[in-house]
């Protein structure tokens, strides 16, 4: 049986630091991972400069998260994949379209979020 560790500040740090390591290898590694950052720039400059309420920034920062959050998740499942199974194999890559499906769904909600919160102030300002 498993003995429990002692809570420790400094493990907990570390924690931080592996987390950050890895955010780091996410922005510096991931193709799509820098195009979401970049929709993430675009979108909170866009809010900021349209001004939008506190609700729809909740709105717009929960849905980034969202997307941030699945691409890491889906970049993971894609490492672990090729090191289960460097060969093409039907069910690893069932596990991967699987992952990368969660991250469509998860972006398709973004820009239809964006387009209700940002198509009638850019409207009003066009228009």
């Amino acid at each position: 049986m498993e003995e429990k560790q002692k809570f420790s500040f400094k493990s907990r740090l570390y924690s931080f630091k592996y987390a950050i390591s890895g955010l780091k290898y996410f922005v510096r590694n991931d193709h799509n991972g820098r195009i979401h950052l970049c929709a993430t720039i675009l979108a909170v400059a866009l809010s900021y400069y349209l001004n939008i309420s506190k609700l729809e920034w909740i709105a717009i920062m929960g849905v980034i998260t969202s997307v941030i959050v699945t691409e890491i998740i889906n970049a993971s499942i894609e490492k672990l994949s090729d090191v289960v199974s460097p060969e093409y194999h039907p069910v690893i890559k069932i596990v991967k379209d699987l992952a990368a499906g969660a991250v469509l769904v998860s972006a398709a909600f973004a820009v239809v979020v964006g387009v209700i919160i940002f198509i009638p102030k850019l409207s009003g300002i066009i228009g």
